[in-house]
C-alpha cells in the first residue's frame, strides 16, 4: 500500500513541476487587449550627404550652399 502512495505522490509532484515550468515559459497576458492601439510612429524624411552619400534624418542635416550634409566637418570637404 505504501508503494502505491509513494508512486502516486511522485507522479503528482512531477506533474506539478512540469506545469509550473510550462507556465513560467509561456508569455504572460499583460492586458494588451484592453489597451488602445498605439499610433504609428511618425515617418521622417531622409536626406543624403553631398560628400559621403550617407542617408540620415533630414532633421539632423547641416545645410550649406543649398546642399545637405551629415556633419559640419563634411561641409568643408568637397562634394563627391
Amino acid at each position: 500500500m505504501t508503494r502505491i502512495l509513494f508512486w502516486i505522490a511522485l507522479i503528482v509532484l512531477v506533474v506539478v513541476a512540469v506545469r509550473a515550468k510550462i507556465r513560467a515559459l509561456t508569455p504572460k497576458d499583460t492586458g494588451a487587449a484592453n489597451r488602445p492601439a498605439r499610433e504609428p510612429a511618425q515617418v521622417e524624411s531622409m536626406a543624403r550627404c553631398a560628400h559621403c552619400g550617407v542617408y540620415f534624418p533630414a532633421s539632423e542635416a547641416v545645410h550649406a550652399d543649398g546642399l545637405d550634409y551629415c556633419s559640419p566637418a563634411h561641409v568643408r570637404l568637397p562634394k563627391q
